[in-house]
């Protein structure tokens, strides 16, 4: 991770978040003297602090710098970041003080692509895909989404909430403070607004952010105008009225929804006031990058297909790239071209994609980590792409980076460099994840029964035993 320069550190409920965070920023930003500060809490004995050096979205050259403080320390009121620096220059006065032993502290990661509400399995997939079936053959022959589609619907409230809470665990566990989750797995409207429903009942009682969007995954192929309509009538008005989900996202690809239909929806939208991303270029150069920058969406992810062209249009616009190397990963095809992304100037975030079937990963660092050895980024880009850059895909100003007016969302590591975070693929140990200041364990962080005391299973059934 490199030294960067000297320096210090849509929804309306969004709106007043991201106003409030540029006030805050405005007023301590150029405030290094903590020569009079008040702070609950004083955070010392960091060895390494690593952070991008404000909130994102971080392009080109700046997707490669950090903000690096060696010997830090870190203050934190009501739950945000009141001052950071050389913990010898610390001069204001704590309520308490907490020695992390001369370890290296990151922000808290932001997962900005999941799909963790879902029952069943995909294990019958798993075994046609390593008997040579593709994941558009298992799709168009009913498996693949719509089997999931169809355990999801058999599945009652109680079992999704807490199936989605113990996944949710597993990303807390791995550093997450800010976790995207997508509907999706419904297809009619009820459906859907049922399964945003759950999602709003695990955000909660989750210390975790959530962040919750509503996806149209794949079209219903014995009423697909039917559907269109419902989605653009029913479902985004109600959607919006409720405050189900900041975002809509919409699947286009050959065997989902094409171009025109999603922009559509998009549009739509966009008109009620809700931000839009798109899952595009998965498999095929269909028109969905393209549509993402004519929209102006927040985010477009996957890009495995993704070539010189619409490098070129994400160049040109402002919506973040979201790698999802854990999909090409497990799906075995080509990987987002994350090295030609960001030398483009192109701001590239990354998320797990945690699903059932296509990208099984459970771990936000282990998706950053896959970045280096999958798309040719470097442990700095790494770091800011699963930080500030996967925060800026959500709209969100005040997480995925340390500095005054931050949350106070932060990892530890079992290490005394920030680099180890991406070193391992398995992460470098068990980490330290604190939410608003506070430190939590996993179960904790999602809502969930207490560690080890009735957490569910996070794979499928409640059971752990196939389909509902």
């Amino acid at each position: 991770m490199s030294e960067p320069p000297a320096g210090g550190g849509a929804t309306a409920e969004a709106a007043r978040a991201a106003t409030a965070t540029d006030a805050a920023l405005g007023a301590t930003a150029v405030a290094t003297d903590s020569a009079g500060l008040e702070a609950d809490l004083l955070l010392t004995g960091i060895a390494d602090l690593a952070t991008p050096d404000g909130p994102g979205p971080h392009r080109g050259p700046a997707q490669g710098r950090l903000r690096r403080v060696a010997d830090a320390a870190v203050a934190v009121s009501c739950g945000r970041v009141v001052w950071l620096g050389p913990a010898a220059a610390w001069r204001g006065r704590a309520e308490r003080t907490v020695d992390l032993g001369g370890r290296a502290v990151v922000p808290g990661l932001v997962d900005p692509h999941t799909h963790l509400l879902w029952a069943g399995d995909r294990y019958d997939d798993l075994e046609a895909r390593h008997a040579g079936a593709s994941y558009e053959a298992i799709l168009a022959r009913g498996g693949g989404i719509r089997h999931t589609m169809r355990a999801t619907a058999a599945a009652d409230r109680a079992t999704l909430v807490r199936l989605a809470r113990a996944r949710l665990a597993s990303l807390a566990a791995s550093g997450a403070t800010t976790v995207e989750v997508k509907s999706g797995y419904g297809g009619s409207a009820a459906a859907e607004i049922a399964s945003l429903e759950a999602i709003a009942e695990v955000a909660s009682s989750a210390r975790v952010r959530v962040v919750p969007t509503l996806l149209l995954h794949v079209p219903d192929p014995a009423d697909r105008a039917g559907q269109l309509a419902e989605f653009e009538e029913r479902l985004l008005p109600e959607v919006a009225r409720r405050g189900l989900a900041r975002r809509v996202d919409v699947f286009v690809e050959a065997e989902a929804f094409t171009v025109p239909e999603a922009e559509r929806v998009l549009r739509a939208a966009l008109a009620l006031g809700l931000d839009v991303t798109l899952h595009a270029d998965q498999f095929h150069r269909v028109g969905g990058v393209e549509l993402a920058v004519r929209v102006g969406a927040r985010s477009v992810d996957h890009l495995e297909a993704s070539g010189p062209e619409q490098i070129a249009a994400l160049a040109a616009g402002d919506t973040v790239a979201t790698l999802l190397p854990g999909a090409s990963l497990e799906l075995g095809g080509g990987h987002a071209p994350g090295r030609a992304l960001v030398d483009a100037g192109v701001p590239v975030a990354v998320g797990t994609d945690l699903n059932p079937g296509s990208s099984p990963v459970y771990a936000t660092s282990l998706a950053m980590a896959l970045t280096l050895r999958l798309n040719g980024l470097r442990p700095a880009e790494a770091l800011v792409a699963g930080t500030a850059n996967a925060a800026a895909a959500l709209g969100l100003r005040d997480a995925g980076w340390l500095g005054p007016g931050s949350r106070a969302d932060l990892v530890v590591l079992p290490d005394r460099d920030a680099r180890a975070l991406v070193a391992g693929l398995a992460g470098p140990g068990p980490v330290e994840t604190w939410i608003g200041g506070v430190r939590v364990t996993p179960g904790e962080a999602a809502g969930a029964a207490p560690d080890g005391h009735g957490a569910p299973d996070r794979h499928g059934a409640p059971d752990g035993h196939g389909e509902p």
